[in-house]
């Protein structure tokens, strides 16, 4: 799964989500079921607190080389030296903020970060493994 079939030179063109960070199986990596109190993941059925969900980082790009449109999803920790932090420590840190500035809903503090990522990501050029 994580071997690398050639690699890509291409110009990211837009960021095709808003939703950065998500809660991930420590397992298998699949996307966690959050409620209140529990996770439980359905592809592993793995579960346990939701205060100890394990957070990865999913970044969808739309991307040019000189001749082709790609869509290209960036998974993981490859991705902490591009946002400074592990995407564990991202989200306690919105979750800190929104706690802090009274934020019932997570909107400002999103729109924040996807105007950050918009401007450290599109129109740069970087070299993907595919």
């Amino acid at each position: 799964m994580n071997s690398v079939k050639g690699l890509l030179a291409a110009s990211v063109i837009s960021i095709q989500n808003s939703c950065f960070i998500y809660p991930a199986c420590q397992n298998c990596f699949s996307r966690l079921i959050l409620d209140s109190s529990r996770f439980h993941c359905l592809k592993c059925g793995c579960t346990g607190e939701a205060k100890d969900a394990s957070y990865r980082y999913r970044l969808s790009l739309k991307i040019a080389d000189t001749n082709d449109l790609f869509d290209i999803t960036v998974f993981g920790s490859c991705l902490d030296p591009f946002f400074g932090v592990t995407a564990e420590n991202l989200q306690r840190y919105i979750q800190d903020f929104n706690q802090l500035s009274g934020e019932a809903n997570a909107e400002t503090s999103t729109g924040a970060l996807v105007q950050a990522v918009e401007a450290c990501f599109i129109g740069k050029r970087f070299i993907f493994g595919v």
